[in-house]
């Protein structure tokens, strides 16, 4: 269910959250983590878990590393509902398709997000 009265921001946040994802540069990436966590969020998926805004940008830099040349983009719409979101991305090069993608479910306070829980809906295949 969208709640209408909040979707808008909602998908702004989402927009600040994938791109601190994208943020290649550390310093930027620092700002974008701040700009869309609050200072004790927490993040986690079944791969990786982090706290704080110096956690969650050295998880994000990690994962930058393992994916060059990839990009984090939005799938379908945000829905949210009071302080809750539900949204779901895919890791994709610019032009072509995904080679992962996942489904978030976050918490958000002060219009910033709280906590995160991330779930892999599918990967890359191993090597």
């Amino acid at each position: 269910m969208t709640d209408t009265n909040h979707s808008e921001t909602a998908a702004d946040l989402v927009a600040r959250y994938l791109a601190a994802w994208n943020a290649d540069d550390p310093g930027e990436r620092q700002s974008r983590v701040t700009d869309a966590f609050t200072e004790t969020a927490h993040y986690g998926d079944p791969l990786a878990a982090a706290s704080g805004h110096d956690g969650i940008a050295a998880l994000i830099g990690a994962v930058r590393a393992q994916f060059p040349g990839l990009a984090f983009r939005g799938a379908g719409r945000v829905d949210s509902y009071g302080d809750k979101l539900r949204f779901s991305w895919e890791l994709a090069p610019a032009d072509g398709a995904a080679v992962a993608g996942g489904t978030d479910f976050a918490v958000v306070s002060g219009g910033r997000l709280a906590e995160v829980t991330g779930f892999l809906d599918f990967v890359p295949a191993a090597a």
